[in-house]
């Protein structure tokens, strides 16, 4: 995939999640939807199969998939899985985000 990553500790994560919901393919999917308190929102999900217009990147064994409208507002971006005090997330470092909110889940261009 152009320009999208995912780190050793999110396809960990990925990985840990697929294997406790029974043993289900390790693919995260990312998509952006509008809305969100800045415009935009990113939603994750695990995924059981790839559509063929799928946008695909490896990590360990674990996929990333996006779909080419969300690839548009995504490309250079990184996903992580950070743990903190306040909690664990997944987090996208998107480039293409010209301010966001303060938890991290939506963005404006």
């Amino acid at each position: 995939m152009s320009g999208l990553h995912l780190t050793e500790a999110a396809a960990a994560r990925v990985a840990a999640i697929a294997t406790r919901q029974g043993g289900v393919p390790a693919i995260l999917r990312l998509s952006v939807e509008g809305g969100g308190c800045a415009g935009f929102q990113y939603r994750f999900g695990l995924e059981t199969e790839i559509a063929s217009d799928d946008l695909t990147t490896e990590t360990a064994g674990v996929k990333l998939v996006v779909d080419p409208v969300s690839l548009d507002l995504l490309e250079g971006s990184e996903v992580d899985f950070v743990e903190s005090l306040g909690g664990a997330s997944f987090q996208v470092r998107n480039p293409n985000a010209a301010s966001g909110c303060g938890c991290g889940t939506s963005f404006s261009v």
